[in-house]
């Protein structure tokens, strides 16, 4: 969760710098730093300064595709707080994905 605040205010003051805060402009923002970094970083923001990291289940390049739904879905919300028995959220489990520590 700390790392989705810490994305979602870089989020929000980016959409505040370029577009005057608009709730829409955020989400729209977020979705693209979770797309573009998850793709060339394997990890938000957020993520990389907690450790972590997002992995595709067979081992490869994430690609852009895994990430984008992860991200849409992730700002969704109701994905990403339905938990299955390891702890991994809907979002995760969808994409393909895994968030792991590095």
């Amino acid at each position: 969760m700390l790392g989705v605040t810490i994305d979602w205010a870089i989020a929000s003051g980016v959409a505040y710098l370029f577009f005057g805060g608009e709730a829409l402009a955020i989400s729209l923002v977020f979705v693209a730093l979770q797309i573009v970094f998850v793709a060339t970083l394997s990890g938000s923001i957020g993520h990389l300064v907690l450790g972590m990291r997002v992995v595709p289940l067979r081992p490869a390049w994430i690609g852009v595709v895994k990430p984008t739904i992860r991200a849409i879905l992730l700002a969704l919300v109701i994905p990403a707080v339905i938990f299955d028995r390891d702890e991994r959220g809907l979002h995760d489990r969808l994409a393909g994905t895994v968030l792991v520590r590095r």
